[in-house]
This record gives structure tokens, C-alpha cells and sequence, in this order.
């Protein structure tokens, strides 16, 4: 996320963080380099110059000439100033007083907006709340069969009705009579969206706005568009009204162009973003988060949240029973590795750790590819029980046998082997520390 921005990023600081003094001169040139790097990135012209010319004039204010630190200085105002640019405040989700809680998505087609309908009813879910979809699009086609099989993945119901005997407003209205017979806390409306913003789509949804009166509008974008995304927003804005931002695809984003400029521009904060595929692939929105990334500064607050979102206490502690016993297995070893992929993506998680971001531009793309830990998995699976609980059993024929099996050569069951042993070090030293506090920490580190 971003890559490419907090690469030119850092290579700006780094140059001022490096040296005792600044001259205006020095800051001058950072400050061209941030301004190039910016517009390289997409991010809107007037943001861009705002952006710089309040930095420029906080450097001023702060007296930074005399500073004893003036490189970091620099560093914390232009974290403070992305985080404002990027809307200061996270801003959560309203409810309503009378259930159902309406909330209606709007935005152009391929845009991920019903991929986005059902990430969102897995998080009401995650939060205890009773959710209820609603397949609006009638025009594209398999849109409504889309929505019902995530929605079955999910557990979560999805009102349909036949596409050649009604109409758009029509299952809305519906869908909110029949969510007010349930109780259901939320109904998510899955609108149409069009290739372009056109009279007719917009007509369609003020339709739909004004006659389930949606507590929350929110516009689902691409963030890979850059500033068509930015307009587009403006756009709805001006037309229906909005109340947040859903940014998906942000996981693929290297420059962060629309991100940057969409509150600026539109006026509308971003409420969450897309980072990955996955049903779990949406986190809430936090613009201090976010700026801690760009900067190479991590994220430890989310990394802990999405650790305990798969901590499993039980487990945990039947782990740290074993870590003190030297039991550690292979089994326990798949189960780790299971949780991390989980927690999302390694390059993900590297922007979450301070200083590692700039690493996973270093690393060897083959290092961050997720496949690797699926044949890890693979390797795992093709062994016995038996071999699982005792590794030292595994023998050249076993290796062949375990590497045929898994589609993966004996070198590769080696390799794993090895990194197993270098584990149950690790573990070992672990466990004859700190106990169970290590053993959290080191689950919430992964």
C-alpha cells in the first residue's frame, strides 16, 4: 500500500534526519521532492500545494533552525499535516434510533461495490449487530446471484426479488418493510452502477435515497483510479449526498493519489478501506494510521487489532504448555502459520511494523509471495501424524514420499525442516524467558 509514495518519501528525510542543521535551503529542496512526489502520485494540484505550503510555514513558525533534532521535526509536521489532509479524526458509521439502520451504496460499476456490500455485513457481524443485504442492481447481470453467494457465505440474508417484475426503488422499499418485521439492526443497500456517472443512474438512486431515507450514503471507489476516482466523488456528492467513503483495492494502490485528496476535495471522509480479497479484507479508516505507513513509521495498532481478531486464548495457552515441555510441533508450527495468513498479506503486514516498511521494497518479490506459505501448509499436510509430532522420524524416503505428495521437491522439505528447527530454537528460548507474556507478544508480533 503506497509503496511508491514512502520510498520517495523516506529518500526526502532520510537526507534531513541525517544531518545536525538545516539550512532554509535544505528544507527548500526536501520540500520539492515531496511536492514532485506527490504530484507523481496523483495526488490533486491544490492539495499538493496546500499541503507543502503548510508545511513550509510550520517549519517557519516552530523556529526549526534552532531545533537540536530539526530532521525529525521536519518528519512529525509533515505527519501532522497528512494526517489532516487525510481527514485528522477517524469518523465511524451512524446508527439510527428505529431499527433498520439503511445504508446505501452507490458508485460506478467494477468498482468492487458488491464485493464491498458483504465485507460490510461481515463486519456489523463481527460487531454483534444483526444485517440484512439487499440486491438493488437489477441491470448487471449476475449482480443479484453475486450478492445472494456471499451473503450465504456469510450467513447473512440477502433480499431479491425477480429482475423482469420489479424495479430497483421497489426491492428497496421492500427490503426495508421486511427488515423492520425482523428487527434487523442494518439493511445494506447493493445499488446499479453505471461505466459513467449519467442522468438516469443518478435519478434511479435519489429515488431509492429519498424513499428509504439511508441514514449513511456511501460512495464506493476504486482507489487505483486516482483522481477519476476523486471526481467521481465529487460528483455524487453534488447529486445525492454523501455521508462517507468506502475505498477498495487499496491493497494494490502504490501511489495513493485519491486517498490523499479525497477528503480535500470532496469534503466526504473515507470510512473504510479494501485491503485485500478475503470476506475479512476491510478495515475502518484512521488517517493518523494511514500517515504513520506513508512515512515508514508502521502501524502497530492495527497489526495488534488484526492479532487478536485471530487469537485464540485455548490455544495460546496449550502452546505455552508445550513451549515449557519442548513439545513444539510440526502441528503447532501449521497453526502459527495459519493465523498469519490470516492476519493478511506479508507485505501487509511488513508497512505495520516501524521501520520494516521500506524493507519490502528491498525484499526479493519471491520472499512476499503468499504461495510460498501455502505450500509450506502442502509440505505439512503430506506428512504423517506420526511425523508431524516427531520430524527427527523423516528420512530421505519419507522426504521423497512427503515431497511427491505435496508437489514440491525434497529440497523444499528440507529447507522447511530446517526453518522448523530454527522455530523450536526460537520457541525454546521463549520458553524459558517470560512464558506466557512472550508467548503473547510474540503471537501479537506476528
Amino acid at each position: 500500500m503506497f509503496e511508491s509514495l514512502s520510498e520517495k518519501l523516506n529518500g526526502a528525510f532520510s537526507r534531513l534526519t541525517g544531518k545536525g542543521s538545516l539550512s532554509e535551503k535544505d528544507i527548500d529542496e526536501a520540500l520539492r521532492e515531496v511536492r514532485l512526489s506527490l504530484l507523481e502520485a496523483d495526488v490533486d494540484f491544490k492539495v499538493t500545494r496546500s499541503f507543502v505550503s503548510a508545511v513550509k510555514e510550520r517549519a517557519t513558525q516552530e523556529n526549526l533552525f534552532a531545533s537540536l533534532t530539526p530532521g525529525q521535526t521536519v518528519v512529525r509536521i509533515v505527519n501532522e499535516e497528512l494526517v489532516n489532509i487525510l481527514g485528522g479524526e477517524a469518523v465511524g458509521l451512524e446508527r439510527g434510533e428505529h431499527a433498520p439502520t439503511v445504508i446505501m451504496l452507490v458508485g460506478l460499476q467494477g468498482v468492487g461495490k458488491t464485493t464491498a456490500a458483504a465485507k460490510l455485513a461481515r463486519w456489523f457481524n463481527e460487531q454483534g449487530e444483526s444485517v440484512a443485504l439487499a440486491a438493488c442492481d437489477l441491470r448487471r447481470p449476475a449482480a443479484i446471484e453475486q450478492l445472494v453467494q456471499l451473503g450465504d457465505g456469510l450467513g447473512v440474508h440477502v433480499y431479491r426479488e425477480d429482475p423482469e417484475k420489479s424495479t430497483p426503488l421497489q426491492v428497496a422499499k421492500n427490503a426495508v418493510k421486511e427488515a423492520e418485521r425482523n428487527n434487523t439492526h442494518y439493511l445494506i443497500l447493493d445499488t446499479s452502477g453505471r461505466i459513467a456517472i449519467d442522468d438516469e443512474l443518478m435519478r434511479e438512486l435519489e429515488e431509492i435515497r429519498d424513499a428509504t431515507n439511508p441514514i449513511e450514503n456511501l460512495l464506493v471507489v476504486d482507489a487505483m483510479t486516482g483522481q477519476d476516482a476523486v471526481r467521481s466523488g465529487t460528483e455524487f456528492q453534488e447529486r445525492i449526498g454523501l455521508t462517507g467513503i468506502i475505498m477498495t483495492k487499496m491493497d494494490g494502490d502504490a501511489r495513493g493519489g485519491a486517498a490523499l485528496s479525497m477528503r480535500s476535495v470532496t469534503g466526504v471522509p473515507i470510512k473504510f478501506i479494501g485491503v485485500s480479497e478475503r470476506p475479512d479484507g476491510l478495515e475502518q479508516f484512521h488517517p493518523d494510521r494511514l500517515a504513520s505507513r506513508i512515512l515508514g513509521m508502521g502501524d502497530m495498532q492495527t497489526l495488534i487489532e488484526k492479532a487478536e481478531q485471530q487469537f485464540d486464548v485455548d490455544q495460546a495457552e496449550e502452546l505455552e504448555r508445550k513451549l515449557r515441555s519442548q513439545q513444539f510441533d510440526m502441528n503447532d508450527m501449521l497453526q502459527q502459520l495459519q493465523t498469519f495468513k490470516k492476519m493478511g498479506g506479508m507485505a501487509d503486514i511488513l508497512g505495520m511494523i516501524p521501520g520494516m516498511g521500506s524493507l519490502k521494497g528491498r525484499m526479493n518479490p519471491k520472499d512476499l509471495d503468499e504461495s510460498r506459505i501455502t505450500r509450506v501448509e502442502g509440505i505439512i499436510h503430506s506428512m504423517t501424524p506420526v511425523e508431524r509430532a516427531n520430524p527427527k522420524l523423516i528420512n530421505g524416503s519419507r522426504r521423497k514420499r512427503i515431497a511427491d505428495g505435496s508437489g514440491t521437491t525434497a529440497s523444499d522439505v528440507n529447507q522447511l525442516l530446517g526453518q522448523f528447527r530454527q522455530m523450536q530454537k526460537m520457541m525454546k528460548k521463549i520458553s524459558s524467558g517470560k512464558g506466557r507474556r512472550a508467548v503473547m507478544s510474540m503471537l501479537e508480533g506476528r
